[in-house]
C-alpha cells in the first residue's frame, strides 16, 4: 500500500480556498474501519462549512480541515473489536460520521439529533481524500450492482430526501412543489416523488434548468426570475387545480424559497424544510400562528436521515427508482467547482474522482 494519502483542505475557512496536501494514512482504532476511497459527492453543505456559512454550528471551521462526507470506498484494515470479514467490503460514508445508535433519538430514526453523533467533514477528517477512518458500526454497505460514482450523493443528497418524503406522508397523486429541483438534492427528489410515491412534481428553478427538470419527470416547471411571489403563487394553484401544492419540499438553501413557501400550499399543505440558508437565521415568512392554524398546515424538518433511511434509499436506488445525474472530476478542481455551485451553474451533482 501506498504511503501518501492525498487530500483536499479547507485552506482558508470563510472562503472557497483548497489546498491538495500530502497526510500519513491513519490507523484504525477500536471499532473502527481504515477505507481506501475511491469517490466522494461534493454536496452544497460542504461549500456552508468550508465558508462557515451556517451560523448555527457551534464553532467556526479550522484551518485544513479535510472536508466531504459522501464517501464510497473499500475497507482495507479493521480496528480492535471489529470483524476481519468487513476488509475487502465496499462501503459509504455520510454526514454523520457515527451515532450511538442506542439513545431515543438514534432508536426513532432521528440520527441528527443524537448528543454524540460527529460529523464527517466537521471536526472530522472528511471524505475528500483517499484514506479515512470510519465507525464500522455506522457505514452504509453498498449494493454491488450500484456503481461508486453515482451513488455517492445518495448517501446525503438521496438519503436526505428519502427522509423528508417519508416525514411528509405523501400519498399517491398528490401535487409536491421543489423549489430547488434541478440541483444536487432536488433532481433526486423528483424521481422518488415520481418513481417511490406516484406524486406529482412542480419544479422550480431557473428556467436553464427546465428541460434537465421535465426530462426527469417534472409534470410543471415554473423559472422563479419569471415570476414575482404572487405569480408563483398563482402558477401553482392553476397547476393544482386552484387549491395549492399537498407538500412543499425546500430543497434549496434559499431563504426566498421559504418565504414563497407557505402560500403555495393546500389548506393541510406541508412545508418540508431541509436546506439551510447561509448567514444569519430568519423566521419563516408568513408562518403565523394564526394563518398556521386556521389553514391547518404543517411545517416539518428534516435533517438528513438514519441508517435504516439510507439503506432504503439505496434499495430504492436499485430498484431503478432514482438516478443520481454527476459530472466526475479530480479532487484538485474542488476550488472551481465550489465556485460554480455559488454561482448556481451546477446541474445535478458533482463526484471527486480520488484515484
Amino acid at each position: 500500500m501506498t504511503k501518501t494519502n492525498k487530500a483536499a483542505v479547507y485552506a482558508n475557512p470563510g472562503t472557497t480556498e483548497i489546498k491538495i496536501v500530502d497526510l500519513e494514512i491513519p490507523e484504525p482504532g477500536p471499532g473502527q474501519v481504515l477505507v481506501k476511497l475511491s469517490h466522494s459527492g461534493v454536496c452544497h453543505s460542504d461549500l456552508a462549512v468550508c465558508k462557515n456559512a451556517w451560523t448555527y454550528l457551534p464553532y467556526p471551521t479550522p484551518a485544513n480541515q479535510v472536508g466531504g462526507h459522501e464517501g464510497i470506498g473499500e475497507v482495507i484494515a479493521a480496528g480492535p473489536g471489529v470483524s476481519s470479514t468487513m476488509i475487502g467490503s465496499r462501503v459509504g460514508i455520510k454526514w454523520l460520521s457515527s451515532a450511538c445508535t442506542e439513545c431515543e433519538f438514534c432508536r426513532e430514526s432521528m440520527d441528527a439529533s443524537c448528543a454524540k453523533a460527529t460529523v464527517s467533514g466537521y471536526y472530522t477528517p472528511g471524505t475528500f481524500q483517499q484514506y479515512t477512518l470510519a465507525t464500522a458500526n455506522y457505514v452504509t454497505p453498498i449494493p454491488q450492482n450500484l456503481p461508486s460514482a453515482s451513488t455517492a450523493p445518495l448517501l446525503c443528497g438521496g438519503m436526505t430526501i428519502w427522509s423528508a418524503l417519508k416525514k411528509a406522508s405523501l400519498k399517491q397523486n398528490q401535487w409536491v412543489a421543489i423549489p430547488g429541483a434541478g440541483g444536487g438534492l432536488g433532481h433526486i427528489a423528483i424521481q422518488f416523488v415520481k418513481n417511490s410515491y406516484k406524486g406529482k412534481v412542480i419544479a422550480i428553478d431557473a428556467g436553464s434548468k427546465e428541460s434537465f427538470c421535465k426530462g426527469l419527470g417534472a409534470d410543471v416547471f415554473l423559472d422563479f426570475r419569471a415570476h414575482s411571489d404572487e405569480e408563483l403563487t398563482e402558477a401553482v394553484k392553476r397547476a393544482t387545480g386552484g387549491v395549492g401544492a399537498h407538500v412543499v419540499l425546500v430543497t434549496t438553501g434559499s431563504q426566498k424559497s421559504y418565504d414563497q413557501g407557505i402560500p403555495l400550499l393546500r389548506h393541510g399543505g406541508k412545508l418540508v424544510c431541509v436546506g439551510i440558508p447561509d448567514g444569519v437565521d430568519v423566521p419563516i415568512s408568513g408562518a403565523t400562528a394564526s394563518h398556521i392554524a386556521t389553514s391547518q398546515k404543517q411545517i416539518i424538518g428534516s435533517a438528513v436521515g438514519s441508517l435504516e433511511e439510507t439503506i432504503e434509499c439505496l434499495q430504492a436506488a436499485e430498484r431503478g427508482e432514482a438516478k443520481v445525474e454527476v459530472r466526475v472530476e479530480k479532487m484538485d478542481k474542488l476550488g472551481e467547482i465550489f465556485k460554480d455551485m455559488e454561482e448556481g451553474k451546477l446541474q445535478g451533482r458533482v463526484v471527486l474522482d480520488l484515484s
